[in-house]
């Protein structure tokens, strides 16, 4: 792990220190039912807090790199990897998405729910997640399409004016080559969750797959 410092550390260490978890630990619905159709490679998870996703992908053969602003969620991870019995599939790297650079490149590069209420270089930092796809390789991109229905009750205004691009608003802003990717999947999907009063509600994600090919 790296030392971070800025803005964006210090909100994520923050909202990760103040619980004991912040997330499921389950892995998204989303990029489970893309990976169980992919064979087992390298796969790069940016943004990838308390470690469900990766370490699902390790679960399942995966050799996973995990990155994340916050060596609070990523120390959890870690300890949920050693349980697992997962420690040398999983390789935690504690990084500003906006700044971290890689010569790596990986099989499956994966970016689900990267939304931030302070600023984040989004379009950038998901090129640079591009170039990291190696050739065959698919690049996932998963977000939230519309903001969850209890946010005007209990988030702060920087929450509020969070962006929640469409998958084509994604497509158009990643600028691939038309001659060097596949789009397999552009879409939006309906996901039951909980709101924080334990109500279940439904919930958008836009869902983007596209594939590096020769």
């Amino acid at each position: 792990m790296s030392d971070v410092t800025g803005e964006v550390f210090e909100y994520w260490e923050t909202k990760y220190g103040t619980r004991d978890g912040v997330w499921s630990g389950r892995v998204n619905a989303a990029l489970a039912e893309v990976a169980e159709g992919l064979e087992a490679g390298t796969a790069l998870d940016l943004g990838s807090g308390e470690g469900g996703d990766a370490l699902w992908l390790a679960e399942r053969g995966w050799t996973v790199t995990g990155v994340d602003v916050s060596p609070t969620a990523l120390a959890r991870a870690e300890v949920a990897a050693d349980r697992a019995g997962l420690t040398g599939r999983v390789t935690w790297v504690a990084a500003d998405l906006d700044t971290w650079t890689s010569d790596e490149q990986f099989d499956l590069v994966t970016a689900s729910f990267l939304h931030s209420p302070v600023a984040l270089d989004r379009e950038r930092i998901l090129r640079a997640a591009a170039e990291r796809v190696t050739q065959g390789g698919h690049l996932l991109v998963v977000a939230h399409a519309e903001p969850p229905p209890w946010t005007h009750d209990h988030e702060d205004d920087r929450r509020r004016t969070m962006e929640f691009p469409k998958p084509e608003d994604d497509l158009a802003s990643l600028a691939l080559p038309e001659e060097g990717w596949q789009v397999e999947t552009c879409e939006l999907r309906d996901r039951q969750a909980f709101a924080p009063d334990g109500s279940e509600v439904v919930l958008r994600d836009g869902l983007l797959l596209v594939r590096r090919v020769a």
